[in-house]
């Protein structure tokens, strides 16, 4: 059985993907402190929907996702490039994180439950 964990949720996506939220705490800044389910798909749609809009550089995409510990933050990153949703290009000193046509439909997956 899988067990609830409390992190942090940008307010937009926990408006979103309400589905994972068990229960809302107190909101700091732009984010929801929150009892979650499926932390993992949580944590994959966290760094997604970020990047829904623009790609971001890495600091911009760290800070938004509101994953707090780097370690777990550059797990979920890499799997999201090893499995081709996110894609990542060096651009002059920066890198450049982007969401691909297949990061796209893997968040419009859980998006359409809403629509």
């Amino acid at each position: 059985m899988m067990r609830a964990r409390l992190t942090y949720v940008p307010v937009e996506v926990a408006d979103q993907f309400g589905d994972f939220i068990i229960k809302r705490d107190e909101q700091v800044l732009d984010a929801v402190k929150a009892r979650t389910k499926d932390y993992s798909t949580l944590s994959l749609l966290k760094l997604l929907y970020q990047l829904r809009g623009n790609p971001m550089t890495f600091s911009d995409l760290y800070s938004k996702s509101k994953i707090r510990m780097k370690r777990s933050f550059l797990n979920y990153l890499h799997l999201c490039v090893d499995y081709n949703f996110i894609q990542k290009e060096a651009i002059g000193p920066n890198v450049i994180y982007s969401i691909t046509d297949k990061g796209r439909l893997m968040l419009s997956l859980f998006m359409q439950k809403n629509n």
